[in-house]
């Protein structure tokens, strides 16, 4: 079910989605939804990771190269 959401932006930013869906070929609409989810994707990625640091932290994984040190 689909269910309609308003939502004021400021007259540059419309400008710059009506952009985005003119050279995608698609609406305003699947622009902002295509955009919702990439945003809630990360929010969530984010609270995961924020989660798994203590574990990280006591495992001695406190930087980019110990995970790579560690995968390898």
């Amino acid at each position: 079910m689909r269910q309609t959401v308003a939502v004021s932006l400021p007259a540059d930013l419309t400008a710059r989605l009506d952009v985005v869906a003119k050279e995608e070929g698609t609406s305003r609409s699947e622009v902002v939804r295509d955009a919702l989810r990439r945003y809630l994707a990360l929010r969530q990625f984010q609270q995961v990771r924020e989660s798994l640091i203590p574990y990280a932290e006591a495992a001695g994984i406190v930087s980019d190269e110990d995970v790579f040190r560690s995968m390898s």
